[in-house]
């Protein structure tokens, strides 16, 4: 249950009963149905909730505004009601104050609910791929995958707790030009194992990473020098195949150690042997979206392109300003193009495995990827403008000792995942990553992460939750004070400013989970998670529960547990541990 969504719906029913009532005697024009906007005010000094139904009213009833307040505030009924009591502010605005049913309404649903608390059906069990990090499998996964993992699996727990049928994928391009530079960087290595370091000369594309070098030394080691003499080709082909199937357990690995876990691994190979790729190919060519030019099969990608801004409202003036070109699907050596395997890909995730709708989690040097491949999907009919859902994400900073890091001690290149979970715990990973809106870069503070200290946000919130699970237990044995149910509980006691707004925040809960999955922005619940941190230690640290009177304690006691219960909860849904001691 939504306790703010509950206060909205009954500030509009409170609202329409008090007109109607006014109507019925003569104090107001009858048949209207008001309607305006309901919000938490500012300043809350003269209510929790400001609406503007009077001022909305004004022109249908010809009245002024204030004089339509009065009237609906004089004809209010609050008995029984979350509100305790409602004034005229301003030009007409209705303001009004939560009461006791209210806040012990709230202990009551977080009590009852649990570990559901802010649970919902809102995506009404659509079903939805996530798809983030896809990283190419030739060497370990960067900070920017690392970003991803932890942004791609969050969104996914978030879309669950909403009620969609969610599923995680990884899309492992393990074909194409990044396998043929990883094939022969290894070949390179390899050769250079046995005939010398300056007998061959390296690609200069190739990947200079030590696990190249891991790898054909490898290879070396468990199958000897006999591929030396084999056709490039085939040699190469082995030696790709050696080293994905080292590489891609690795990376299963490293993000299970990080809490990220798929339910597919889903590889680029299989749309190529299943004639996927051709057959998707042929369908735009069916269509009348393709032409050939130069010997290759090319995607009329700017027919399609202003097919789609045209529908989302675009003139065609403006979409002829746009810089709109053409891809290549198939090239003149009759091999397919990755953009070829990825509309394929696409078309898999929304025609044959039925998702509603597709996410995913992209770098935002994609950007311009983005709607290529929607306004693809949109020629096949399959909707992809609204369906295909991209999050575009930024870089992250690493800093150490106020300086950006940019080299890693073990390989000589970006600061893999594996490096950095060397440095840091999971938990201070998954909440740095997390802790702004994909948009934005990410400042990763190494320093910071493994401060214990307030000034680091993922200890400041799991102490929170430590601190209280310790009082519990101390006022237990030493005073034989229990959590009380919330029906037991006198909520009139917590009457203070701090133990107010720590319940309001408790029940903005729901709310916050709502409003992340709708603006796909999982960072929304980092800031909530330190918000009721805070209001948890301005309420401990201003009103003692140990040695006060015992009705005042039990209630200030179960406000505490109801804290602990949510911050749990949220940690969890962030893939951060919750301790109970610190």
């Amino acid at each position: 249950m939504n306790m703010m969504d509950a206060a909205k719906r009954q500030i509009e029913a409170l609202t329409q009963a008090a007109y109607e009532k006014a109507a019925q005697a003569g104090k107001l024009p009858g048949g209207q149905t008001l309607s305006g906007q309901i919000e938490v005010p500012k300043d809350v000094k003269n209510g929790d909730w400001a609406t503007s139904f009077a001022l909305a009213a004004a022109k249908p009833l010809g009245l002024p505004p204030r004089q339509i307040a009065q009237t609906l505030v004089e004809e209010m009924d609050l008995a029984d009601a979350y509100f305790s009591k409602v004034n005229v502010a301003g030009p007409g605005f209705l303001n009004f104050t939560l009461g006791r049913r209210w806040f012990a309404q709230v202990l009551a649903t977080i009590e009852a609910e649990g570990e559901s608390y802010g649970r919902s059906d809102a995506g009404a069990g659509r079903r939805v791929m996530v798809e983030f990090v896809s990283a190419n499998p030739t060497g370990p996964m960067h900070m920017g995958n690392a970003r991803g993992g932890v942004l791609g699996d969050t969104l996914a727990a978030i879309l669950d707790r909403l009620g969609c049928a969610v599923e995680r994928e990884f899309y492992v391009n393990d074909a194409g030009n990044q396998i043929a530079k990883f094939a022969r960087s290894i070949d390179c290595r390899y050769l250079q194992l046995i005939r010398g370091q300056n007998a061959v000369e390296f690609p200069e594309d190739g990947y200079q990473g030590e696990d190249i070098r891991d790898l054909a030394a490898a290879y070396r080691a468990q199958f000897g020098d006999a591929l030396a003499d084999a056709p490039e080709a085939q040699r190469q082909e082995t030696l790709a195949r050696f080293g994905l199937e080292r590489n891609i357990p690795k990376m299963r690995t490293d993000l299970l150690k990080y809490g990220v876990a798929y339910d597919t691994w889903f590889l680029e190979s299989t749309l190529h042997q299943s004639g996927a790729v051709a057959q998707t190919v042929e369908l735009l060519t069916a269509k009348g979206y393709t032409y050939e030019k130069d010997g290759a099969l090319w995607l009329n990608t700017t027919k399609l392109l202003r097919e789609k801004y045209l529908r989302e409202g675009k003139t065609s003036e403006q979409v002829d300003k746009l810089d709109l070109k053409d891809d290549v699907l198939r090239r003149a050596n009759g091999f397919y193009t990755y953009f070829a395997a990825d509309i394929a890909y696409h078309r898999d995730k929304l025609q044959n495995r039925g998702f509603d709708f597709a996410i995913n989690v992209w770098g935002a040097d994609h950007h311009g990827h983005v709607a290529r491949l929607q306004a693809a999907l949109d020629g096949l009919g399959l909707d992809g403008s609204n369906r295909l859902v991209i999050v575009l994400m930024q870089l992250v900073n690493l800093l150490q000792d106020g300086k950006p890091v940019r080299m890693s001690k073990r390989s000589g290149k970006a600061i893999a995942l594996h490096d950095l979970l060397d440095e840091v715990s999971v938990d201070a990973a998954r909440f740095f990553f997390n802790s702004s809106k994909p948009s934005s870069p990410v400042d990763f503070d190494l320093d910071l992460a493994v401060r214990q200290d307030s000034e680091n946000p993922v200890y400041y919130v799991q102490y929170a939750h430590a601190r209280i699970c310790s009082m519990i237990a101390r006022l237990e044995s030493e005073e034989g004070l229990v959590v009380p149910a919330a029906a037991e509980v006198d909520v009139s006691l917590l009457s203070s400013p701090e133990e107010a707004a720590l319940l309001k925040t408790l029940a903005r809960y729901p709310s916050e989970i709502r409003a992340a999955g709708r603006a796909l922005d999982p960072s929304q619940l980092n800031h909530y998670l330190v918000g009721l941190a805070a209001d948890f230690h301005r309420f401990y640290n201003a009103h003692r529960i140990k040695g006060e009177a015992r009705d005042v304690a039990l209630a200030r006691l179960k406000l505490a547990d109801a804290t602990r219960l949510v911050i749990a909860n949220c940690l969890t849904l962030l893939g951060v541990d919750a301790p109970v001691k610190m």
